[in-house]
């Protein structure tokens, strides 16, 4: 688009962040949120409410309208029909915090400093078009699948996603299986505007994890039997407080289906984070004690085999 930030990856996540140091300097309106097609949401919520927070710590949030664009029908759908009261929750932060927003959004095109966004209602029906000023904005954006699998038929949808069955394998090329972020998943219900479904972290470990073992059966001659619970735990983060939701499995209906708020939460990330980069430079996946934790919680990756819930 040219005009907006991403944090999608790190080269991003850096110009975004330059591009706020100058921002904060000569502050004004802001636009943050989704585009449609989006299937990763909870980034966006982040983003806007650590801005809030380093706004209001630096004083100047009294300087700085801010307005949440998504495609999603209600706030907190998060492309899963909401987790718990996510949107209770993330409601009551979002007007608590004084940022409007705006769902069923459509965004038309972007101008140097101007959102030209579409509102839909319920049906689809053209509501409201909007014209909204902005000195910083961030929109997440939608997806692709892998551009080198693009067009290839019965292998990749028109997006290039990787269609995959319960076994996280593809069914026209049965010596391809395909797991994370890449993998095609039907929206969970009908909206005014598109919007995906969210692949993630604990999520992606279960896919890796019959993934893992259903090759290893191949190649032992045996049947793949093992599915993925992708079961979905997440820490939102808001810079001072946060939202966590646990939703087993991710797409209702579910087994559990609960979400909180929090200080703790915002403590609990820190904690996460720095936990998680240690399994990573120990080259650790998951330890004992994650899995005593998980099992306790009746949390698991895998639906069958002979230790469900344990990577393999």
């Amino acid at each position: 688009m040219g005009f907006t930030q991403s944090i999608c990856r790190t080269s991003h996540a850096i110009k975004a962040a330059e591009a706020w140091d100058a921002f904060v300097k000569n502050p004004g309106p802001i636009v943050v949120g989704a585009v449609q097609g989006v299937s990763c949401f909870g980034p966006a919520y982040e983003f806007a409410l650590i801005m809030d927070t380093d706004l209001r710590r630096r004083k100047i949030r009294d300087k700085v309208p801010m307005t949440f664009v998504t495609p999603e029908p209600y706030v907190g759908h998060l492309g899963l029909g909401g987790v718990g009261d996510t949107k209770g929750l993330l409601e009551s932060l979002l007007r608590d915090r004084n940022i409007r927003w705006v769902c069923n959004a459509k965004t038309t095109r972007i101008e140097n400093g101007k959102t030209f966004v579409t509102e839909f209602d319920e049906d689809g029906k053209e509501k409201k078009q909007h014209e909204m000023p902005f000195k910083y904005s961030m929109m997440m954006p939608a997806f692709r699948g892998v551009p080198a699998l693009t067009g290839i038929e019965g292998l990749v949808n028109p997006r290039g996603f990787v269609i995959v069955d319960k076994n996280q394998r593809n069914n026209k090329y049965p010596n391809i299986f395909s797991i994370g972020v890449c993998i095609a998943i039907p929206p969970v219900e009908v909206t005014a505007v598109p919007t995906g479904v969210p692949k993630t972290g604990f999520m992606i470990e279960s896919m890796a994890s019959a993934s893992a073992g259903n090759i290893r059966a191949l190649l032992d001659g045996k049947e793949p039997k093992l599915e993925a619970t992708w079961n979905a735990i997440c820490l939102a983060d808001f810079g001072d407080s946060g939202v966590a939701f646990v939703a087993v499995p991710q797409l209702p209906p579910r087994n559990v289906n609960w979400s909180s708020k929090g200080k703790w939460v915002h403590l609990a990330k820190i904690a996460f984070e720095k936990y998680f980069l240690h399994k990573v430079r120990s080259g650790t996946s998951e330890p004992f004690y994650e899995k005593y934790v998980f099992r306790a919680l009746g949390i698991g990756k895998l639906k069958h085999g002979p230790e469900a819930g344990d990577s393999l």
